[in-house]
């Protein structure tokens, strides 16, 4: 399901009553006062139209998968870049994960949330080599392998294998927790990983046969 986009479909709508207001002079009480409650709509339309496709997302996902895997991003740093930080509000990600892991206790499900240190999108997929550096501009690129991948499915595709080794090891929504054993979820993730053949995180290394 593609990113509606809600904020960016209401922009010239909400900038518009936005600029009304500011023509309003403070002491002009009922006027504005209804332009405040106008931007205040435009919000509200925004918020509830984000707020339903996420709940349709979420419960979606909960009912077709027995376990579910995303990546532990700092959303909070990550909105204090400029050029992501409407973007990233507009796809309300952190909404997106305390949806899924309260909708996962209703059905019984698993989420798993793998490091946000973890190199997903530098780390092929195919032969498990390790790129030194990936800016964020680049969306494909060729492994020395041969195999071309699109950035965002590679990346799904390492973070849902190396999650799955967290659930074998019974690791918990957050890997930063302690398990049972004392171990954290990250580190069992790690011994898992070299258990199944998932490549260990250092610079160049490739997945031995």
């Amino acid at each position: 399901m593609s990113n509606p986009r809600h904020e960016r479909r209401d922009r010239a709508r909400l900038a518009h009553a936005q600029r009304r207001l500011a023509r309003k002079a403070k002491g002009d009480g009922a006027n504005r006062a209804k332009a405040r409650l106008k931007v205040a709509k435009v919000y509200a339309r925004i918020a509830d139209r984000r707020r339903d496709h996420l709940h349709k997302l979420t419960t979606r996902l909960v009912r077709e998968n027995q376990t579910i895997v995303i990546e532990d991003l700092a959303v909070r740093n990550m909105v204090k870049n400029a050029s992501l930080a409407r973007a990233i509000s507009d796809a309300a990600w952190s909404q997106l994960r305390s949806m899924l892991e309260y909708k996962a206790q209703w059905y019984g499900r698993e989420v798993i949330a793998v490091d946000r240190w973890f190199p997903s999108s530098r780390l092929c997929s195919a032969c498990g080599s390790l790129r030194r550096k990936m800016p964020l501009h680049v969306r494909i690129w060729t492994c020395d392998c041969g195999t071309t991948h699109d950035r965002d499915v590679n990346a799904a595709k390492n973070i849902l294998a190396v999650g799955l080794t967290a659930s074998v090891c019974g690791a918990g929504v957050r890997p930063q927790q302690k398990t049972p054993g004392g171990q954290s979820a990250t580190k069992a993730e790690t011994s898992t990983a070299r258990a199944v053949g998932i490549p260990l995180l250092h610079e160049g290394e490739k997945v031995k046969p």
